[in-house]
């Protein structure tokens, strides 16, 4: 199963796995508008309970405009994982340009209130030619 995720990054033994796709019945080139889908699978591979507390990605479009976006949870549900257990949510990013970038972090807490900073690993959003 790990072959539909083209993008991992291991933080504390906790994986962070991404696959991505352009969706071009979204896309509306000639008005500007790209939109990908992203499939995100959460493993905790660590020996103690974590939960999701927030995100944070940087999400950079072809001329280089950055933005940051800061949020509890993912898609609305803060997740607890035990040791061996994962999480998987979907969604989206529009750009205004045919191609771009993602990449940030999650924040986790235990139960003892440690944080962990879990790295969401970079990857590109491309449009195929074909698309604008």
């Amino acid at each position: 199963m790990k072959e539909l995720f083209q993008h991992a990054a291991i933080t504390d033994d906790i994986a962070v796995r991404v696959a991505v796709n352009f969706l071009p019945e979204q896309s509306h080139p000639e008005a500007g508008k790209w939109f990908w889908v992203y499939h995100i699978r959460i493993e905790n591979g660590s020996d103690r309970t974590v939960q999701l507390q927030s995100r944070h990605w940087r999400i950079t479009d072809a001329r280089g405009m950055v933005n940051h976006v800061d949020g509890e949870g993912v898609v609305g549900e803060t997740p607890v994982l035990k040791p061996g257990e994962s999480h998987d949510y979907v969604s989206g990013c529009p750009l205004t340009t045919p191609s771009g970038t993602m990449e940030g972090f999650y924040t986790f807490s235990t139960p003892q209130g440690d944080q962990l900073e879990v790295r969401i690993p970079f990857f590109p959003l491309a449009a195929p030619a074909t698309a604008g």
